[in-house]
């Protein structure tokens, strides 16, 4: 089984107001996107997958990479359509970690616990406890401590948006299982309904 990252590139960045993609603004003389590939290669992964959109051909031809395998999402239709635009690449067999090319301080250790369970557990989320956690999707879990779902900010009610563990979105799964529920993936929460 080999290590599979996709990294989901293909924002606009509306809040940067800037005409250049998110990914490619600079923090310490590197873009995100950069850092974002330096930490995954760290993980020795097999291939690491960089899905792009805004922007067209500006983000892989400022990040030239021959070990980056690079995916166009032509449409933005949301986080779980980016992941679907690399996972039929993708062997069933492999782990895939999915991180943000706008997320460029996420620690390789941080990383590495996060997959190393998933062998066992198929499926691991990072999340983060924020003391204002507005505007995040919350993590609801059961009395045991498992997750049980994430609520996305405009479904929540009153009681889960007094939650603060919210989810970060970056993930690790058996490529098998992601195939799966990107399948049965759909887009009919609050979120979608007002792009």
């Amino acid at each position: 089984m080999g290590l599979s990252v996709i990294i989901l590139a293909a924002g606009k960045g509306t809040r940067m107001k800037s005409s250049l993609p998110k990914v490619l603004h600079q923090v310490a003389h590197k873009t995100l996107l950069a850092h974002v590939i330096a930490t995954a290669k760290q993980l020795n992964p097999r291939a690491i997958y960089t899905v792009y959109g805004h922007g067209g051909e500006q983000v892989p031809d400022t990040i030239a990479d021959d070990f980056i395998t690079w995916v166009e999402q032509v449409e933005q239709l949301g986080t779980g359509h980016a992941v679907a635009q690399a996972i039929p690449d993708i062997p069933d067999d492999d782990l895939v970690l999915v991180l943000y090319g706008d997320v460029p301080l996420t620690l390789p250790a941080t990383l590495q616990h996060l997959i190393t369970p998933v062998r066992a557990q198929h499926f691991s989320l990072l999340t983060v406890n924020l003391e204002q956690p507005q505007g995040y999707g919350r993590i609801v879990r059961d009395a045991s401590g498992q997750v049980l779902r994430i609520v996305e900010e405009k479904d929540a009610d009153e009681v889960t948006k007094l939650i603060n563990e919210v989810n970060s979105g970056i993930l690790a799964t058996q490529a098998s299982a992601l195939k799966q529920w990107l399948a049965s993936l759909r887009n009919d929460n609050a979120k979608a309904n007002t792009i």
